[in-house]
């Protein structure tokens, strides 16, 4: 960063990371102009946005007025919703034999035991699909084969006709499972069991380990990145909500580590926000270490700043888990992430929180949104205000609820 400006951030590039969603990325942009507005309007401040230029990559521009200084912010979405949307298949026994592989994984590994004594909210998430899709095929079953009953002993009430009547009440028993099963696989935009299944089976596919076709878009995100780290800005700020957030890590430490990222005063500096993270779920797996060794290494070095925002109303989240910490890979020398709640219970209206209490997955990207009373932690703020991550929460500590226990039964990571 600039001398002059050694803790302001007047101009910024921010990385936004999503997490699994098979959606254009201009739903984010439309999320961050919405709610930056409500945001503004709550907190005093002033919030335009305009779309970036079409090309290739997607983002938009922030001009804001915040805390006295004039800040111009360039948002970029590294997209991989692509690698999502192929990895969801429409095909219903697929969807089953993800759940069967998904929940094998999960539990012969040990990890589902572990991550309960974390946090069960996400570990309740996880297992919701499973629950709900094991519904939805037994209550196709039940129906089937109550009308496979109900045709057979009309049959044989018709004494003849015994025969034909059973024929066609398979036919029909068999037309109903499939109806029943397609009936709820339409609603899943409503029900979610399909999308949360696809989403833990991508992340315990080989696992823990990322697929071949996910690395290399990784080694895309890592070139914008250190692109940017050359401009004239005076923060890079990366982003990473949920599954992007344990991305996001593997995406810096690589830049680190190939030495890409330069300490030094003429730099930007270097900042990590991960939020509603659901680190554990991928780092707690038996072929994850190279995210265990990503983690470790971040977690140690001085060219960025890693704050970590959970809440323990997000049932989605590894509330306040320290991610490296629980894992069981941190060092003497970890000072990152610092961890602190985004406390929705006390940020959000008593009216708005009895709205969203059991909407879990809109409080998942409550992070993302306004709040009411907002503390120290304000998104736009943040990605869009004059203080770079460092700056503003130097003397921040983390909150005295945080998670720490090492419970992780695999800790061996790459070389």
């Amino acid at each position: 960063m600039a001398a002059d400006q050694a803790d302001r951030a007047i101009r910024r590039r921010v990385f936004y990371i999503p997490g699994y969603d098979p959606f254009h990325p201009r739903r984010y942009r439309e999320l961050y102009r919405k709610e930056s507005a409500e945001q503004a309007e709550i907190s005093g401040y002033s919030l335009t946005l305009k779309p970036r230029a079409k090309g290739q990559v997607y983002g938009w521009s922030v001009a804001a007025e915040i805390e006295g200084r004039s800040v111009e912010t360039e948002v970029e979405v590294l997209v991989w919703s692509d690698l999502v949307l192929a990895s969801m298949s429409n095909s219903i026994p697929a969807t089953y034999l993800q759940l069967a592989r998904t929940a094998w994984t999960y539990i012969g590994s040990g990890a589902l035991w572990r991550l309960m004594r974390l946090r069960k909210g996400p570990v309740i998430a996880a297992l919701y699909p499973v629950g709900m899709l094991a519904l939805q095929l037994a209550m196709a079953i039940l129906l089937a084969w109550g009308a496979y009953v109900g045709v057979s002993w009309a049959g044989v009430a018709l004494g003849a006709l015994a025969l034909m009547a059973k024929a066609l009440a398979g036919a029909l028993a068999a037309a109903l499972f499939v109806v029943v099963l397609r009936w709820f696989r339409e609603r899943d935009n409503k029900l979610f069991a399909y999308y949360l299944m696809h989403d833990y089976a991508y992340g315990a596919q080989f696992n823990g380990a990322n697929p071949p076709e996910l690395e290399a878009r990784l080694a895309q995100f890592a070139d914008r990145i250190a692109a940017a780290m050359g401009h004239d800005v005076d923060e890079v700020l990366v982003v990473g909500h949920s599954s992007g957030a344990h991305l996001a890590v593997s995406v810096l430490a690589d830049l680190i580590r190939a030495g890409r990222i330069n300490i030094g005063p003429n730099r930007p500096a270097l900042s990590f926000l991960s939020l509603g993270q659901v680190v554990p779920m991928v780092s707690f797996l038996p072929r994850a270490q190279r995210l265990r060794a990503d983690l470790a290494y971040l977690s140690a070095r001085d060219e960025l700043t890693w704050v970590d925002v959970t809440a323990p109303g997000d049932g989605c989240a590894f509330a306040l888990c320290d991610p490296v910490a629980v894992t069981g890979v941190g060092g003497p020398d970890q000072k990152w992430p610092l961890v602190f709640s985004a406390a929705f219970t006390q940020t959000l209206s008593p009216a708005r929180w009895k709205t969203l209490r059991w909407r879990f997955f809109r409080l998942h990207f409550q992070y993302l949104c306004a709040f009411d009373a907002p503390r120290d932690y304000d998104y736009f703020r943040i990605t869009a205000g004059p203080m770079t991550l460092a700056a503003r929460y130097g003397d921040r500590a983390h909150s005295p609820s945080r998670i720490t226990a090492p419970v992780n039964r695999y800790r061996d990571m790459a070389s």
